[in-house]
């Protein structure tokens, strides 16, 4: 589920969010996930897509993580950090789809301490571009034994678009 396109209006919101530490906008951010929940799901938990440790002190916080804090309180569920990125992975932006699929596989693990078996997990992340990252963590999420997994982010990148040739001048 996706709320819009990584594009316009919501990717300067994601950016300042993001990259300008105005975490504030979480607040807002999270609202706009909470409507595009469907009403009949039911999670047994929320868990954010985590950022390699150096990256997250960084940055300062973990975006994915204020969301899905927010989200969690509003929906009355337990929030998990039940993923950890056991090693720094390139900037994704950059890659093509292979890359991106070689540079997260095998990146992330299910912290010891989590128990998933029979969970529904309700996973949160800002962007989704290939679904790389989604489906590495989707993988070890499932690997530590969880029945479900449904992906919730803000914007998605429309490839349709970015794949078009561009004019010159």
């Amino acid at each position: 589920m996706t709320y819009g396109f990584y594009e316009g209006p919501l990717r300067s919101l994601i950016h300042l969010f993001k990259y300008s530490g105005m975490k504030p906008l979480a607040v807002t951010l999270a609202g706009y996930l909470e409507k595009i929940i469907p009403v009949d799901e039911r999670y047994d938990a929320v868990v954010p897509v985590p950022l390699h440790w150096h990256k997250q002190w960084d940055r300062g916080f973990n975006q994915a993580e204020l969301l899905a804090r927010l989200i969690a309180r509003r929906r009355g569920l337990p929030m998990w950090n039940a993923l950890r990125r056991k090693r720094p992975t390139a900037v994704q932006a950059s890659l093509a789809l292979a890359g991106r699929r070689r540079n997260v596989a095998g990146a992330f693990l299910v912290r010891r301490k989590q128990d998933l078996k029979g969970k529904r997990i309700l996973l949160i992340d800002d962007v989704m571009t290939t679904g790389a990252t989604a489906s590495a963590c989707a993988a070890a999420l499932k690997r530590g034994g969880a029945t479900s997994v449904s992906l919730l982010t803000l914007a998605r990148v429309d490839r349709r678009w970015s794949a078009q040739p561009q004019a010159t001048a």
